[in-house]
This record gives structure tokens, sequence and C-alpha cells, in this order.
């Protein structure tokens, strides 16, 4: 098979093939160390809720999976949730703005 010699190096299809095959063999290897003791239809696949079990019929969503740590940092979030519009024409307003002042502060520390 040929090698394509190019100006930083080399490129050869087998070595690529090779490198790929290595992967594979190492995630398969890897993946065989993992526990086997898991059971659809049981316990196991029941949501944990922070060690509360969901009541029959309800919904688990993000709010109720994250609600521990959303607690902790309710003084963070409360400002961070009001701030937030929900009008992505708002959030590029903000990248932009963002943006330049970065551009500007580099722009002044590369002179």
């Amino acid at each position: 098979m040929e090698v394509l010699k190019t100006g930083s190096g080399f490129w050869s299809a087998l070595i690529w093939v090779a490198i790929a095959l290595g992967a594979f063999l190492i995630i398969w290897l890897f993946s065989r160390a993992f526990e086997r003791g898991y059971k659809r239809g049981t316990d196991q696949a029941d949501p944990f809720l922070s060690g509360n079990p969901p009541s029959p019929g309800q919904r688990v969503t993000a709010s109720d999976i994250y609600w521990g740590f959303v607690e902790a940092l309710k003084g963070y979030y409360r400002p961070l949730v009001r701030a937030h519009s929900g009008v992505v024409n708002d959030y590029l307003a903000w990248a932009i703005l963002v943006g330049a002042i970065v551009f500007v502060l580099l722009g002044g520390f590369m002179r």
C-alpha cells in the first residue's frame, strides 16, 4: 500500500486502521471490566431522587433530579433566573457585548 508523503509527515491507511482497531480493543477491554449486575425492570432502573422514591405516576423532571443542588445554591440561581428573559435576541446581545469587552481588553493588553 502506498504512503502519502506530505510536507509535515506521512499518512498511511494501514496505520490509521491499526490505530482504530487498537482503540476499539482498548474500549472493549475497558467495557468488560464494568459491573454486569444491571437488571432491567428492577429497582435498579428506578430514578434516583436523592434517596426518595417517586410517587406512583409522578413524572421525573430535571427540577426533581437536581432539587438538592439548586436548593443549596438558591441564592445564586434566583438572580440568574430573573435575569433570563427567554428571548434569543437578548442572549445574542449579551454575547456580543461580552465579546466586545473581551476584544477591547485583549486589544489594550496586546500593545
